[in-house]
């Protein structure tokens, strides 16, 4: 049986994902959240996670498009004249591997973020970052060596089989070739710091327009092993932070689809969060011992 975890990203940035977020936990497959801790809609999406005690949350670092924690006196080199962190993300990614200076910036604003998680009081799913930034490798040692803290158990690497997708639509393309050696070792590194990683990641490919054909394909071609499906689920397509083009209604609609809700039956899926599968690791995709996870 294989298992599978359905999450929303962006959790916390506005009261429109927040809606779909109950929404989609409530009637459809979603079974996490990853939380923008100091997203607009943070406290609201707070409350909603502890009337939902099923809904797994973690912990969604925001490095890029986005204000810190921290006052930005206290980051100046992670942000803009205006307070908000620089967009580059290439120049940041420079800055963050060579400079001290930054990375000591760096590491204090992802520590004042697992702080402000852990203030929420509710218990720390998963670790991701927005725009996957935690690839970077002065980010990702950063999550295991501050994250060890906070009790991080689970971790994301949007590692994403281009042979799956392609048995749902013949033609669509995957992660470039150069960027698998990183994920491995990526993997290999969170693997030693004790997190768990799902053996197969889904969303990149289709960010943004994970429509229920798509999303119903996926249930049908899982491959052996522990999966997780990321979303970005919203009440509207418009809002503040929304990103051009994200069909965000169209996902919440495919996360409760009749046919993406029978898929998931017919073919058995362990469904739960990133904490329901961490007592055994199921990195290996022959691996089917699955344990602990909600249906």
């Amino acid at each position: 049986m294989n298992g599978l975890i359905v999450t929303a990203d962006d959790f916390g940035a506005a009261l429109a994902v927040n809606e779909a977020v109950e929404a989609a936990h409530r009637t459809g497959i979603l079974t996490a959240a990853s939380l923008m801790v100091d997203g607009e809609a943070a406290a609201d999406a707070i409350d909603r996670a502890r009337r939902l005690p099923s809904l797994k949350v973690g912990l969604h670092l925001v490095l890029v498009e986005g204000r810190p924690v921290l006052p930005p006196s206290a980051v100046p080199d992670l942000v803009d004249a205006n307070g908000h962190f620089r967009t580059n993300m290439a120049l940041a990614g420079i800055n963050f591997f060579f400079r001290p200076q930054v990375r000591r910036q760096l590491a204090a604003e992802i520590a004042a973020q697992f702080a402000l998680f852990a203030r929420s009081g509710l218990p720390l799913d998963h670790v991701n970052a927005h725009k996957h930034f935690h690839l970077h490798p002065t980010i990702a040692g950063l999550i295991i060596e501050i994250g060890r803290s906070y009790g991080v158990r689970a971790a994301r690497v949007p590692a994403e089989p281009a042979t799956v997708l392609r048995q749902i639509e013949p033609g669509t393309r995957g992660a470039p070739p150069l960027l698998k050696p990183w994920l491995s070792l990526m993997r290999r590194n969170f693997h030693r710091a004790g997190l768990l990683t799902p053996s197969h990641v889904f969303g990149l490919a289709w960010s943004g327009a994970m429509t229920a054909p798509r999303l119903a394909g996926l249930l049908e071609h899982l491959p052996a092993g522990l999966s997780e499906i990321y979303l970005h689920p919203a009440t509207a397509n418009s809002f503040t932070g929304s990103a051009p083009g994200y069909r965000y209604t169209d996902e919440l609609a495919a996360l409760t689809a009749p046919e993406v809700l029978a898929a998931a039956e017919r073919n058995h899926l362990r469904r739960g969060g990133f904490a329901d599968f961490a007592p055994v690791h199921l990195a290996d995709a022959g691996n089917a011992a699955l344990t602990g996870a909600q249906p």
